[in-house]
């Protein structure tokens, strides 16, 4: 058996899916050393994941590969619903205030394949074949064993190690920390990759969803030509486990839109997926320098096809996190607010999957009530764009919990609150300061996000308040803390952004992720130099 040492690695990160990959990015970003082992052989090509919704890509966009994978992707700008050959309405995306608005159709292991290559662009290479098989945390390493493909046996060590290896994973189990809930019954999900040969309505680049008693069928343009086939259905046969065969999967989609005709001719190599799935937490996402993250921390049923991107947005909340720990930066409770940040957010989810009745299979009489209010629904604006927000992730927020202080005195209706995302406004810098620090030009309007920043902490106010006995004040209560701030005075670009932004006379202090952490009148500046002392270690 080698022993081997840390050399030199900050944080041992378990799984190279999306949810691994995306930590590993952000941490190597943050300057820590990483190394990411996978059992597998090597990367996966299967039908799995198909849809990053706009908040994952925002974050992945922080992370320097939103425009990389748009340009892999394809942006539906409009989704058909069918009660099977009937139309119902039409369902249209990018209602929401941000650069990413739209969905970006992209399969998984394009995704892997992308942000394995800006990895490595980083320096940091997965090594396949390399299984955890023990593990134990002390206060201030991690232990673990790692079995090579060629049979070698490895013990190593890390600061910091973190379970992305999905719902069987052995870093849970080696923490013993107990993955609670059940086996949803009563549902398979059949997919697979074709081409139809008789057309399915519309405009190319939409994507169409056929209803149909006891089933739904989800159909989305694939990148590089033909279609991704999702069909929810019951489940009177649970024994099959294999994947279905094309002839499966044809039958499924032929009736359930009425084409009795219809072929489909399957894309190569052949890609078709059958799943069952369960509802499961962790009961905690951390044990001392032991963490859990993506399906190893959470999974349910891909109802919604949010799975990825809340595991996505979940590595993306905790690599600055445990960078800033790991610097001595902030105190290890900045860990823990992770966890209870992203437990809630998918608690919250799966409760909300249960309603998805756009999805869910549904019998006759329930079919019939819903598909019955669909075409009403679909034709007022505002619930098209209230949905069009619910399936972005973008209204998703950590409001209430210990990082976020909304210190205003009452609720004021706009502007974002603490824990919310920050806004994607309009906005001017009014700073040559500020103009310089993040290579923008004083005066023209730019979003409001490209002047955030991952690697900081960005503090937001307006420019027409940042005097310049103002700014020293808080550049000075900001050099006190550990962790980088960027003081940026900025000027909305008309009245309807200034709203978004909140009132004149607060400062928005944005974490590293994009979430509004500190929300206080500007006058109060020792309300600023609380929270930061708050995150001290």
């Amino acid at each position: 058996m080698d022993t081997g040492t840390d050399g030199g690695v900050d944080v041992c990160v378990v799984g190279a899916g999306p949810v691994g990959l995306t930590l590993a990015i952000g941490l190597r970003r943050l300057g820590l050393r990483v190394r990411i082992v996978d059992k597998a052989p090597a990367a996966k090509h299967e039908a799995r994941a198909l849809v990053l919704w706009a908040r994952a890509r925002e974050a992945l966009d922080s992370l320097g590969v939103g425009e990389l994978l748009r340009r892999h992707g394809v942006e539906p700008d409009a989704v058909t619903i069918h009660a099977r050959d009937r139309f119902l309405g039409e369902l249209t995306t990018g209602w929401a205030l941000s650069a990413h608005a739209r969905p970006l159709d992209i399969e998984q292991h394009d995704v892997e394949r992308l942000l394995r290559g800006e990895l490595a662009r980083l320096g940091t290479r997965v090594e396949w074949n390399a299984e955890v098989t023990d593990l134990k945390v002390h206060e201030d390493r991690a232990e673990f064993t790692l079995r090579h493909g060629d049979g070698r046996i490895e013990s190593a060590t890390a600061p910091w190690i973190v379970g992305c290896d999905g719902t069987a994973g052995v870093v849970r189990d080696r923490l013993g920390i107990p993955f609670e809930g059940r086996r949803r019954t009563g549902l398979q999900v059949v997919q697979g990759n074709a081409r139809p040969t008789r057309p399915l309505g519309g405009r190319p680049g939409r994507g169409h969803v056929f209803l149909a008693p006891h089933r739904s069928l989800l159909v989305f343009p694939l990148p590089g030509g033909g279609f991704r086939f999702f069909c929810f259905r019951d489940d009177p046969d649970p024994m099959p486990t294999a994947a279905p065969t094309v002839e499966e999967l044809r039958d499924l989609v032929a009736d359930t839109i009425r084409m009795p005709g219809l072929r489909l001719d399957t894309t190569e190599p052949l890609r078709l997926n059958r799943a069952r799935s369960d509802d499961r937490f962790a009961a905690r996402l951390r044990q001392g320098r032991g963490l859990l993250a993506g399906d190893a921390a959470h999974a349910w049923a891909p109802v919604g096809g949010h799975g990825v991107n809340v595991g996505v947005l979940g590595a993306h909340n905790l690599a600055w996190k445990l960078a800033a720990v790991h610097r001595g930066q902030a105190g290890e409770a900045l860990l823990d607010t992770y966890c209870d940040e992203q437990r809630r957010m998918a608690v919250r989810y799966v409760r909300e999957m249960r309603f998805d009745f756009m999805e869910l299979p549904l019998p006759p009489l329930g079919h019939r009530a819903f598909t019955a209010t669909v075409p009403g629904t679909l034709a007022r604006r505002g619930f098209q764009r209230r949905l069009d927000l619910r399936l972005s992730d973008l209204l998703r927020h950590h409001r209430g919990r210990a990082p976020s202080w909304h210190r205003t005195g009452r609720h004021h209706r706009s502007g974002p609150r603490a824990g919310d995302r920050m806004p994607d406004v309009g906005v001017a810098i009014g700073d040559d300061r500020v103009a310089s620090d993040t290579g923008h030009s004083r005066g023209p309007v730019v979003r409001l996000h490209t002047l955030l920043a991952y690697e900081r902490w960005t503090l937001v106010l307006r420019a027409e308040r940042a005097a310049p006995g103002v700014l020293a004040a808080l550049r000075a209560a900001c050099a006190r803390s550990a962790v980088p701030v960027l003081v940026l005075p900025v000027t909305p670009r008309d009245g309807i952004e200034a709203g978004r932004l909140g009132r004149p006379g607060d400062l928005c202090l944005v974490r590293p992720d994009g979430y509004v952490g500190l929300v206080a009148p500007l006058a109060r500046i020792a309300l600023l130099r609380d929270y930061l002392a708050a995150l001290a270690p």
